[in-house]
């Protein structure tokens, strides 16, 4: 047991579930035997608490470090914060010049709110939406953070949000009264969402605008003709989307504007800064509601932001990590076709998952995550691209891996049972509790 595992052990018993993410939390990789904890990263490595080096073809910050872990540039930025200070009785003029650049990347929207964390961007949409329509009741299709309002879902029908990207969630905590205040529906089931709208007095629609898969017969036109003309307010939560294949958000794939958006993740390239932009018509309802943090005014955020979106518009990151996101779903199909192995790809390119086909799909996931934390790397089936992602990279990563794919072939062949090949217990594939 490495250092890593030795202080996760620990924290299991002074923070609750053990890390603050979720998706962070060993047991969804490699139970008993993931690093944990690192005490250095740069480009695409991390250095664990043992010193050993590892490459991440793994998430990346769970998606916040497109440009790479400790880019020079935003770094030296935030150095500079750092050492002119980071607060003050005033507020920072960088959140008023980060407001004015996104909305020069969002021209139908007029007014900005800020925020640190994915979830508060989210439920500070929701309150300023439900405050423009009046209405309480919202119709949801994505995963859309942790706060009361999204996971009171599961108070309706007991597990609503399993769809949605994490099954298992409990609404232990939420109050009761919030059930049947927000209702799911499935992506591109725009029947779905229609019988929602017209059964219930719906007054907000917040949907993710692509996750694994895009829209088909025109699904997001539908949901934009359908809020307008119902006088619903339309929120894309592109916390997750954001910055991966436009600059901006993917909603510019597809030319249909919402009528609020979020930002999160990748806009501070690992720096704490999330964005709500929309129409003046909606944000300025903010006004008559009460929406205000103490650390919502730092100002390494919007530093950060702005210096990131500089090296972005330069490089064309989007593009970039686009290519190199096809470039992983290739060569994760030609290693499966050389094996004869099925697998699904799903996602955009630079948010990439795929599956085994087969009964022992989590077992193989927890077999690469083990096999490849011994070659090196830091690898699950999941693959979020960055720019320092280069050619090297992926020759040493798939020739790790095409010997982790000839082991797995040997188990579907019967030939090995992976059972015996797993070193600890099998992955987590969704929320549960640690004992």
């Amino acid at each position: 047991m490495g250092k890593g595992q030795e202080l996760y052990k620990k924290a299991k018993t002074l923070i609750p579930g053990g890390t603050m993410l979720l998706s962070k939390r060993p047991e969804m990789f490699l139970p008993d035997q993931w690093p944990s904890y690192f005490s250095k990263a740069k480009g695409c490595k991390v250095w664990d608490l043992d010193g050993r080096e590892l490459i991440d073809m793994c998430i990346m910050g769970i998606g916040t470090n497109t440009l790479g872990y400790g880019n020079d540039e935003v770094d030296a930025a935030v150095m500079e914060v750092v050492k002119n200070g980071n607060m003050s009785t005033l507020s920072c003029p960088e959140e008023v010049y980060l407001a004015e650049k996104l909305i020069e990347i969002n021209p139908w929207a007029d007014m900005v709110r800020f925020a640190r964390s994915g979830g508060e961007a989210n439920s500070i949409a929701i309150r300023i939406a439900r405050a423009a329509s009046g209405r309480d009741k919202v119709a949801i299709c994505g995963y859309h953070g942790w706060h009361d309002w999204y996971l009171s879902a599961n108070l309706n029908k007991g597990d609503d949000l399993s769809g949605h990207l994490i099954p298992g969630l409990n609404p232990n905590g939420v109050p009761k009264n919030l059930k049947d205040t927000v209702y799911p529906f499935h992506y591109n089931n725009y029947e779905e969402l229609l019988s929602i709208v017209e059964t219930n007095d719906i007054g907000v629609i917040k949907m993710e605008v692509v996750r694994n898969f895009g829209p088909e017969d025109n699904f997001l036109q539908k949901v934009r003709d359908l809020a307008t003309s119902k006088n619903i307010v339309l929120i894309f939560d592109e916390c997750t989307s954001g910055f991966r294949e436009t600059f901006g958000g993917i909603y510019k794939k597809y030319g249909v504007e919402p009528d609020m958006a979020m930002y999160g993740k990748t806009i501070g390239n690992g720096y704490a800064l999330t964005a709500v932009v929309g129409k003046r018509s909606v944000m300025e309802a903010a006004q008559t509601t009460f929406i205000s943090s103490t650390f919502w005014t730092e100002r390494i955020g919007p530093t950060a932001a702005l210096a990131t979106l500089r090296v972005m518009e330069r490089v064309k990151s989007w593009d970039v990590i686009t290519s190199i996101g096809k470039k992983m779903q290739t060569g994760w199909q030609k290693l499966a076709d050389s094996h004869h192995l099925s697998i699904t790809i799903a996602g955009i390119p630079a948010l990439s998952t795929y599956s085994f086909n087969s009964e022992d799909a989590m077992p193989y996931k927890t077999l690469i995550a083990q096999e490849m934390l011994k070659k090196g790397f830091l690898a699950t089936t999941n693959f979020y691209a960055c720019t320092e992602h280069t050619d090297d990279k992926f020759e040493l990563y798939f020739n790790a891996l095409d010997e982790v794919f000839t082991t797995i072939a040997k188990c579907e062949n019967k030939d090995l049972d992976i059972k015996s090949l797993l070193e600890g217990p099998v992955c987590h594939s969704g929320f549960k509790r640690l004992n």
